[in-house]
């Protein structure tokens, strides 16, 4: 399994997270427009985002997030 690189906000530093603790999430601006990003989950159980370009997202082969 692949990994991903993340900012985390809390420890100001990049870190590394499992395909497997990732899924895909789209955000609508007030303007209309939808933003692609992607969620992971740190081992201590805390969120990180990390917004992507349409092609990457596309290309990630992990689920979506529901609602």
């Amino acid at each position: 399994m692949a990994s991903i690189e993340f900012f985390d906000v809390k420890l100001k530093k990049k870190v590394m997270v499992d395909e497997k603790n990732i899924v895909k999430v789209t955000f609508k601006t007030k303007g209309g427009s939808i933003r692609y990003g992607i969620r992971g989950k740190t081992s201590d159980g805390r969120n990180l985002t990390k917004f992507v370009n349409k092609a990457t997202w596309d290309a990630l082969k992990v689920p979506e997030a529901k609602g």
